[in-house]
């Protein structure tokens, strides 16, 4: 029973095959005993149910119907292969503009919208372009969160991916407020992940936001210049369906939100 408090205490969140790989581990093999424990301790408030399969620690002492749940653990254990992605990577990171109660990571796995105590998550696949070559985890890093390592995309793939998606980023405004705030970004990487993608449209949203944010993100025309080799053809819009007003951005062929080009939101205190 002590191996079990030691398990929970070094695990805020964990799988239902890691507590079984952890009684394998001390010569509980029994599925039955897996469950019986599980079930057990729940009961004595040692742990929390989130979902079928994914449990919570709950410190000695703490209540477990209102001890915080670490969200961000909670969508990096929603599948094995989970990757924080999009709006939550840019949380996780801190680097967002908003902080939202919505929590998205990449998965291979069919899943479910899921809500846990006011938090919602959602997973969304890979890019098809990455399934194809087999780079899901193009620009994925392992960091450390309440000590476990959890996947997330970093800064460079996360530029892209939200201007790539920007529902997922939280929307024009966010993506451009929350990608502002970032000092620093390795060019080559976001060119270089950019231009894997092969998307014309995602090449020229690249392109000009590196060129709105030109001084500040010090970009040399050597990138601009790759990014514009791949640019669409004929002018692409940025945002389809928008009755707001539009400006083409010719170097570009991209047709751009009007308040986005000028960055109105900033007129506003």
């Amino acid at each position: 029973m002590q191996k079990a408090h030691q398990f929970f205490s070094a695990r805020p969140v964990f799988t239902h095959e890691e507590f079984a790989e952890f009684l394998a581990d001390i010569r509980e093999r029994s599925p039955r005993t897996v469950d019986s424990l599980l079930a057990y301790h729940t009961r004595m408030g040692r742990i929390v149910r989130i979902r079928r399969g994914l449990y919570a620690s709950v410190p000695p002492g703490a209540d477990p119907e209102t001890y915080p749940v670490d969200p961000y653990l909670v969508a990096a254990k929603m599948s094995d292969d989970a990757a924080l992605a999009y709006h939550t990577a840019l949380e996780f990171h801190g680097k967002a503009y908003s902080v939202y109660q919505r929590f998205t990571y990449l998965t291979h796995r069919a899943t479910r919208a899921f809500t846990f105590r006011g938090h919602s998550f959602r997973g969304v696949p890979f890019p098809k372009v990455l399934r194809d070559k087999q780079q899901e985890f193009f620009g994925v890093q392992k960091a450390d969160r309440g000590g476990l390592m959890v996947y997330v995309t970093d800064l460079e793939r996360t530029l892209v991916d939200v201007l790539d998606r920007p529902e997922l980023g939280g929307g024009w405004e966010e993506v451009w407020r929350s990608l502002e705030s970032v000092e620093f970004f390795d060019l080559d990487r976001v060119v270089d992940y950019a231009l894997f993608l092969g998307n014309a449209t995602t090449i020229a949203k690249v392109g000009f936001f590196l060129e709105q944010n030109r001084e500040i993100l010090m970009v040399d025309d050597r990138y601009l210049e790759r990014l514009h080799a791949g640019r669409p053809q004929s002018p692409h819009y940025l945002e389809r369906g928008s009755r707001q007003p539009h400006r083409l951005v010719s170097g570009w062929n991209l047709v751009v939100l009007q308040y986005l080009f000028e960055r109105s939101w900033g007129e506003v205190t």
